[in-house]
């Protein structure tokens, strides 16, 4: 069940209130989200009261992002054990929402083992729901500490690769702190730039069909004071054709175990776009992101969004077919993949928590996955 509360943010902040959070009122646990597809207009809560509701949450993008997908699939498995729902049904349920997004399954699996451990050793469901719980609250902690060491490799990155500040960054979709438990992936660099005073210009794609960089990123810029402007996609070959484009940084739904990069639909032509101008085209993600079961690209299963998002403009986001005003003829049909993937040898750079590999091959980013977080470099070459 979900239920809705309208609050308005005032203070400069990334968002005004938190993508995903933990309540325990009298009534029984909840997982409140941010309902993402109604910002930037109003932030709204969605109260999620069983992991059916989540799963609704998850599907029709009121919460997103790879990494907050794996936090929420995590505390979806914990909601349900604690309302003493089948967890193994919720959990199946949560892993199929997303078939791309990797954290999803990452999230949901780690919290179901811990939920299974602890009801092996004890038989009891209540310790077993706590501990599922810990294991996503964990969860959620990694990755906020995860997302500020991404920013700081990231940035250590930007100034080896462009001596001087003054970046003039690309960006892709959404990857600040709406898709994470910190402040984000790729977004969380141009921040951490941003910040250290050598942010010159973040340039936003509104990234379509859901325009998630004009309605996410530019929410996110703006309330951070960042200097930003939004472009429509197909104007990004014109920056880069001016020279206005120092590098390129997006996130990553799943990285196969080649390096190939599964990303918001956009992103393959913007890295052929940076090929062929020398500019650095960068992947910032977590390792969860890193699916080695997944051998390359081809491998990997591209989500196929609804055709209306592309046939109809909606007043709101949460509108569902029929619901908006058609800017294509009736019946036509829409092609509207919801990620493309970009091949290994168009990736300058893959930045993660524990360092960051170029040139991007499957043997380096197998020995980043492994290697202690002690022995983890800033860049291998």
């Amino acid at each position: 069940m979900v239920d809705q509360q309208a609050r308005t943010g005032g203070d400069k902040r990334p968002t005004g209130i938190p993508a995903i959070r933990w309540e325990e009122p009298p009534e029984g646990p909840v997982l409140v989200l941010l309902d993402q597809t109604r910002l930037p207009a109003e932030e709204v809560e969605l109260v999620c009261t069983d992991a059916a509701a989540l799963v609704e949450a998850i599907r029709s993008l009121a919460v997103r992002g790879a990494p907050l997908l794996g936090i929420a699939g995590a505390y979806g498995v914990a909601l349900a054990a604690a309302r003493g729902f089948d967890v193994a049904e919720a959990a199946r349920a949560l892993e199929e929402a997303r078939p791309t997004a990797v954290n999803l399954s990452v999230g949901v699996r780690r919290a179901q083992a811990a939920h299974q451990a602890a009801l092996a050793r004890t038989g009891d469901p209540t310790a077993a729901a706590v501990a599922a719980l810990a294991a996503a609250r964990a969860l959620h902690q990694e990755d906020a500490e995860a997302s500020a060491r991404m920013a700081a490799n990231g940035l250590a990155l930007l100034d080896e690769l462009l001596p001087g500040g003054g970046h003039r960054i690309l960006t892709h979709c959404n990857t600040g702190s709406l898709v994470s438990g910190g402040e984000g992936t790729a977004f969380a660099v141009a921040l951490a730039a941003h910040r250290a005073g050598r942010l010159r210009r973040l340039w936003v794609d509104e990234t379509r069909p859901l325009l998630q960089g004009a309605r996410l990123t530019a929410y996110e810029a703006a309330r951070s004071g960042m200097a930003y402007t939004l472009l429509t996609d197909n104007a990004a070959g014109s920056l880069f054709a001016a020279g206005e484009v120092d590098a390129v940084l997006i996130g990553a739904d799943r990285i196969a175990a080649d390096g190939s990069v599964a990303n918001k639909v956009g992103s393959y032509p913007l890295a052929v776009l940076a090929r062929y101008h020398h500019v650095p085209f960068i992947v910032v993600a977590p390792l969860t992101t890193v699916d080695p079961d997944t051998p390359d690209g081809a491998s990997i299963e591209v989500e196929q969004r609804p055709g209306f998002e592309v046939t109809e403009v909606a007043a709101s986001q949460a509108a569902g077919a029929g619901a908006g005003i058609p800017v294509a003829p009736l019946g036509t049909q829409a092609y509207n993949p919801a990620f493309d993937v970009t091949p290994p040898e168009l990736v300058t750079a893959i930045v993660t928590e524990e360092g960051a590999i170029s040139p991007v091959t499957a043997e380096a980013l197998a020995e980043l996955c492994v290697r202690p977080p002690a022995e983890a470099p800033p860049l291998s070459n």
